[in-house]
C-alpha cells in the first residue's frame, strides 16, 4: 500500500486528485490520510467525493473513508473498464477538476470513450473549461493525447448545471521536450449567461486594450448565452499560457477583462514554457507516458511540489526539479 500525507505542502485537493488517479492507473492500493488538515474546515468536500466515486465506478475500487469531511481514505482499485460515462457532479462543482482524476487512467487504458459530466464550468479555485481546452488539452495532445471537448451548456456557481461531453480516442502518451513558444496573438473567450450582451462584450473590450497596449494582437470572442444558471467570466491564452477571471455581483465587467489581462501579460512577461498553473496540470500525464517529459515554467508552486510528491511516492525520483524546470521520467521508461 502507497501512503499519501494529504497535509504535504498546497495540502489541499491536487494531492487527493492525483493520488487517486495514479492508483487508478498503476492498480495500487493507496491511503491518503491528514487530508485537507490545514484548511479551515478539513476533509472531503462534496466535490471531492465526486471525484473519488468518479473514479470508483471507473475502476470498480472499494473506498474506505468516503464520506463529508473524512480525513482519511483508502482506495483499492480494479483494473480500468474503458466505457461511455454519464456523471452529475450537482450544484457547480468544477468539471475540469473532476477530469483531474479521471482522465489520466481513461488515457493510460488508450481506448476510445465519451463523458458526459454535469457541473460546473466556470467556477472559481479551479481552472475554467476554455483554459483546459485551449491550454491544457493543447498541452496533453502535444503528449499524444486524442480527445475533444465540447461545451453544451456553461455552470457558474451556485446553480451550476454545465454540461460537458469529452470525446477520448485512442491514445498513447509519449514524453517530450516543450520549448518557450512566443506569443504574437491572444486568443479568448468572453462569456455570459442570462445576462445583457454588453457584459460579455465590455469584458473583452477591456481585456483588448490592455493587451493591445502591450503590443500583442488580440482575438476575443464573445459567447451569450441562456443557460441554466447565471454568470459571466473570460479565459485569455496565447501558447501554453493563459489567464481567467469570473464575474461576480458587484464586479464592473470592465474589471473581469482586466483581471485576465495583467495576469497573462504577468505570465508572458517571464522566462518558462508553461505558466504556472499548466505546470502541474500535465505533470501525472508525464509521468504516465512512455519517455522522458520536460519543460519549464514561470513559477514553480506549491501545486507543482505537491503533485512531485504524489508522483515520486508512486514512481521514485520520477520528477526532478531544477530551478524552474521540470523533468519528469515516464513510468514506460
Amino acid at each position: 500500500m502507497i501512503r499519501i500525507d494529504g497535509s504535504y505542502g498546497e495540502g489541499g485537493g491536487q494531492i487527493l486528485r492525483s493520488a487517486i488517479a495514479l492508483s487508478c492507473v498503476t492498480g495500487e492500493t493507496v491511503e491518503i490520510y491528514n487530508i485537507r488538515a490545514n484548511r479551515p474546515k478539513p476533509g472531503l468536500k462534496a466535490q471531492h467525493m465526486k471525484g473519488i466515486e468518479a473514479a470508483r465506478l471507473l475502476c470498480d475500487a472499494e473506498v474506505e473513508g468516503l464520506r463529508p469531511g473524512s480525513t482519511r481514505v483508502i482506495f483499492r482499485p480494479g483494473e480500468v473498464r474503458v466505457r461511455d460515462l454519464r456523471i452529475d457532479i450537482g450544484t457547480a462543482g468544477s468539471i475540469t477538476l473532476l477530469l483531474q482524476t479521471i482522465l489520466p487512467p481513461l488515457l493510460h487504458a488508450g481506448k476510445e470513450c465519451r463523458l458526459e459530466i454535469t457541473g460546473g464550468t466556470d467556477v472559481s479555485w479551479s481552472p475554467s473549461i476554455d483554459y483546459f481546452r485551449f491550454v491544457t488539452s493543447s498541452a496533453l495532445r502535444e503528449l499524444g493525447a486524442d480527445l475533444d471537448i465540447d461545451v453544451i451548456r456553461r455552470g457558474y456557481y451556485p446553480k451550476g448545471g454545465g454540461k460537458v461531453v469529452v470525446h477520448i480516442r485512442e491514445s498513447e502518451l509519449e514524453g517530450r521536450r516543450f520549448e518557450e513558444v512566443r506569443c504574437e496573438a491572444v486568443r479568448g473567450v468572453s462569456h455570459c449567461s442570462n445576462l445583457p450582451a454588453h457584459v460579455a462584450e465590455r469584458q473583452a473590450r477591456a481585456a483588448r486594450r490592455l493587451l493591445e497596449s502591450s503590443n500583442y494582437r488580440a482575438e476575443i470572442e464573445t459567447e451569450v448565452r441562456r443557460d441554466y444558471s447565471t454568470g459571466s467570466g473570460i479565459t485569455l491564452y496565447c501558447g501554453y499560457k493563459g489567464a481567467v477571471s469570473l464575474g461576480e455581483k458587484g464586479k464592473r465587467a470592465e474589471k473581469v477583462g482586466e483581471e485576465a489581462a495583467l495576469e497573462l501579460l504577468r505570465e508572458l512577461g517571464m522566462s518558462g514554457a508553461f505558466d504556472r498553473h499548466l505546470a502541474d496540470q500535465v505533470m501525472i500525464a508525464g509521468a504516465i507516458a512512455r519517455g522522458t517529459t520536460e519543460y519549464t515554467t514561470t513559477e514553480v508552486t506549491m501545486h507543482t511540489r505537491s503533485n512531485a510528491y504524489v508522483i515520486n511516492s508512486f514512481f521514485p525520483d520520477s520528477v526532478e526539479i531544477d530551478g524552474n524546470r521540470l523533468r519528469i521520467r515516464g513510468m514506460k521508461n
